[in-house]
């Protein structure tokens, strides 16, 4: 048998080694951008020819397979058009079918730009629009998510490569990238590729390079730790282990819900008569714990029926943002983590008793929102087939705020907030196939960090450029408005990113599609992600490819005062201004107190003049500055005006 088997093994690698192989974004039904050069490249026996023909000219072109197996050729490419057939031969074929000349473009970000059309996030009409996703001429390329401390040269796809666009493939594809790419192909009526590099969660520092990152304020440490590491995942895990182990300990420590790191809040006859009400789904920035990071014990109390007496219990508790530790009646049940991860937790029989039971739920986070959170229908318990619905009132207090407390280490071989780690692993590996520009939506992981954002963002923007050898378009959406809406509100921290985004604009070929205006107050993954898209792609038409169209809301321009009132001025504007509603809303006015207050303003002459009772000196004006804004000024093209400040208080 051994006889048999070994040639047989021997004839596979042999097979195997012959045939040309190719990175994972050269695949049947790709698009390539036109009019520019493609390096094909890949694997084959060493010393070997491989041949290449396209479809597109009659030329071959070779490459010589060199020592280590590599190869690699570069191939003009003609305008749109297709399809076509590409044919690489070592002496076995391989033929890549359906290829397609157009535009491409890398769209990536966090959670707003991955949310899928039909996935977890269920965009708006989202039914109606998978039904009518028929665009051949579009083509959907999705990277898997995966993190390296070191850069990749070859990338995972989720569908096994490039995918046409249909109701087949569309539901689980980044739902902005998809009516991006149907907005330009309906214009343009070329073939269309996008692809979806996302990554729900992650902060900016996570997508770009390490050379680059170094030179950022902020990230001298952690670059030159991982440097002093060599970049070994293995060295760098065990610094990261011991300084965790360290943060847990105070963590557990301040922990006004644990004594010597046991829970004391978690029995059942613990009176609760002291602790708050929260209504539970839904983050508890919008519930009265705004901008709250660190952690909280919620506690539920339900009847078991006579019926369930004895019997193993399933608790389904929705998403928990980030880490949570469940018990029930005083005993832990389980762990769990993922800030997108539905909770499904069993209770074994011999806790579960008839009468009066208690839930108790430590929920830790870190950064961003926080809480029990997820649709109201998606937390009960349930035995023998019958449910207790858990949505509704829950108890709840506060064990500890991290407002001061040092930041979480984060693990450079587990995490996907680790710096450099998507830049390496999804980014790198791509930076070979030629793209015409990127959309890029992300910011919600950074916020609180305004300030580092404001030089981050533009040296990622700089480094994918310097990293691509090409200076592509690169166009991005402002934070939208989310959490409780305040008239006043000269701290936020939301406007301060959306001000940090906005920095970017001095890059040249950048733009910035607003979105203030059809954010959520309650979920910070807004719905009409469909306008968002025709925002992005009304940059692209007109400053990319050169479509007399107006792309852009009314940008601030400057300011002056006369008297008891400030006239601000504003470019993108030739069009004209309208206020959206009767009056205009959204503007504060503030004195040399550094008190602002709610404004008058009107349109006047193609400005705004501001003004307000309490203001006699004005020396600052601010328009939607909050986290939530509520501003109405619009240009007359339809497009919302971007916040701003005339400060820097």
């Amino acid at each position: 048998m051994k006889k048999i088997i070994l040639p047989l093994l021997l004839c596979l690698v042999c097979s195997v080694h012959a045939r040309v192989v190719l990175p994972a974004y050269f695949t049947d039904n790709m698009v390539l951008q036109q009019n520019t050069k493609v390096t094909f490249h890949g694997k084959a026996t060493a010393g070997k020819q491989v041949k290449i023909v396209t479809g597109w000219t009659d030329e071959p072109y070779e490459a010589r397979v060199g020592k280590d197996g590599l190869w690699s050729v570069e191939i003009p490419t003609p305008a749109a058009g297709g399809p076509y057939t590409l044919t690489f031969s070592d002496g076995k074929k391989l033929q890549l079918q359906n290829v397609m000349i157009g535009e491409v473009w890398f769209c990536s970000g966090q959670s707003n730009m991955e949310m899928p059309v039909a996935g977890w996030g269920k965009v708006m009409d989202y039914e109606e629009e998978v039904a009518n996703a028929s665009y051949p001429s579009i083509r959907l390329f999705q990277v898997k998510k995966n993190t390296s401390v070191v850069p990749l040269e070859d990338v995972e796809s989720t569908a096994g490569g490039w995918k046409e666009c249909a109701p087949a493939t569309v539901p689980e594809f980044s739902s902005i990238a998809y009516f991006y790419a149907r907005a330009l192909w309906k214009e343009l009526k070329v073939p269309v590729g996008v692809i979806d590099c996302t990554w729900g969660g992650t902060p900016a520092e996570a997508w770009i390079s390490y050379e680059t990152l170094k030179q950022v304020m902020g990230f001298q440490e952690e670059t030159a730790q991982m440097e002093q590491a060599e970049f070994d995942r293995t060295r760098m895990e065990q610094a990261y282990e011991l300084k965790r182990a360290a943060w847990q300990s105070l963590f557990y420590k301040e922990d006004k819900g644990l004594e010597d790191e046991k829970p004391c809040w978690v029995a059942t006859s613990l009176p609760d008569e002291d602790w708050q009400t929260m209504n539970l789904p839904g983050y508890w920035e919008g519930k009265g714990l705004k901008d709250f990071d660190g952690v909280v014990w919620f506690r539920r109390t339900l009847d078991i029926p006579a019926a369930w007496n004895g019997e193993a219990l399933t608790l389904r508790l929705g998403m928990i943002d980030d880490e949570d530790i469940t018990y029930f009646n005083g005993v832990e049940i389980a762990k769990g983590t993922g800030y997108m991860t539905p909770r499904t937790y069993t209770v074994p029989a011999e806790l579960v008793k008839t009468g009066k039971a208690v839930i108790t739920i430590r929920v830790s986070d870190f950064s961003g929102e926080g809480g029990i959170h997820g649709n109201a229908e998606d937390l009960y318990a349930e035995a023998k087939g019958k449910r207790l619905p858990l949505a509704g009132e829950w108890k709840y207090k506060i064990g500890l705020s991290l407002k001061g407390f040092p930041s979480a280490p984060v693990s450079p071989t587990q995490s996907s907030g680790y710096p450099t780690v998507l830049f390496n692993a999804m980014v790198h590996p791509l930076l070979r196939f030629p793209v015409k520009g990127v959309i890029w939506y992300q910011g919600e992981a950074n916020v609180g960090r305004a300030a580092q954002y404001a030089d981050l963002f533009p040296a990622m923007i700089a480094d994918w450029r310097l990293q691509w050898k090409n200076n592509i378009p690169f166009y991005f959406v402002q934070l939208a408005n989310y959490l409780e809406p305040q008239t006043v509100q000269p701290d936020s921290e939301w406007a301060a990113l959306r001000e940090a985004q906005a920095q970017a604009l001095h890059l040249d070929c950048t733009g910035m599609a607003v979105a203030t205006d059809i954010g959520l107050a309650n979920d910070i993954h807004p719905k009409n992600k469909q306008e968002v898209a025709r925002r992005l792609a009304l940059l692209a038409l007109a400053d990319t490819y050169g479509k007399d169209i107006s792309a852009s809301g009314p940008l601030f321009k400057g300011y002056s005062i006369h008297g008891n009132r400030v006239e601000i001025d504003f470019t993108h504007a030739a069009e004209g201004l309208q206020a959206k509603g009767t009056d205009l809303k959204g503007f504060t006015i503030a004195g040399p107190d550094h008190v602002f207050h709610p404004a008058t303003a009107t349109i006047e002459n193609g400005k705004v003049s501001v003004r307000a009772s309490q203001v006699t000196i004005p020396v600052a004006v601010r328009y939607n500055w909050a986290d939530n804004p509520s501003g109405n000024l619009y240009g007359k093209n339809g497009l919302p005006a971007a916040p701003f400040r005339t400060d820097n208080w």
